[in-house]
């Protein structure tokens, strides 16, 4: 749950909901944890599925615009979670594919399938042609107070502009 502050900024609550449910576990099992706040591992698992839930959330809205306008065709984007993980996710249109892989708890892998074997990661510039034959890593960076901040190439990302960039690339690759 969120709640609206008188700034309009919404403000997360789910941090305080799991503290009373740890507490009511607690008293109900008698385990007591005094330090699991402290381990920046609990924060990193929790902080990369929000973003990748987020992700997806993201391309949902957009893939889901971008067939409304597009009409009812045979070029659809499809969404499909990748089997066996927690929330890994592609992208498929044409024989393309966009993945977005969660390979540890502070690392996020972007990028390109194409025939089943071509692996390349997105364009960043005008100036390239091809992307790389390597996937973009989203890196989590652990601050003061265990403030964890997600970063492509030592920057932090920006969520929508992220979304736009790799689903923009993926609709002009995969384009027939």
């Amino acid at each position: 749950m969120d709640i609206t502050t008188n700034n309009r900024e919404k403000v997360s609550t789910k941090w305080i909901e799991n503290l009373a449910l740890e507490e009511i576990n607690m008293e109900q099992s008698g385990v007591v944890n005094f330090s699991d706040h402290l381990n920046p591992s609990y924060h990193l698992e929790e902080s990369s599925i929000e973003l990748m839930n987020k992700l997806r959330d993201l391309v949902e809205i957009y893939s889901h615009k971008f067939n409304e306008y597009r009409g009812n065709t045979n070029s659809e984007i499809k969404i499909f979670k990748i089997a066996n993980t927690v929330n890994d996710f592609m992208v498929f249109r044409n024989s393309l594919r966009l993945i977005f892989a969660r390979r540890s708890d502070d690392l996020i892998n972007i990028g390109f399938l194409a025939n089943g074997k071509d692996i390349f990661s997105a364009r960043t510039d005008s100036s390239e042609q091809h992307g790389t034959s390597s996937l973009h890593e989203i890196r989590a960076h652990i601050g003061a107070f265990n403030k964890i901040t997600w970063k492509y190439n030592n920057e932090e990302i920006d969520l929508d502009s992220l979304v736009k960039h790799y689903i923009t690339e993926f609709i002009k690759l995969s384009a027939r």
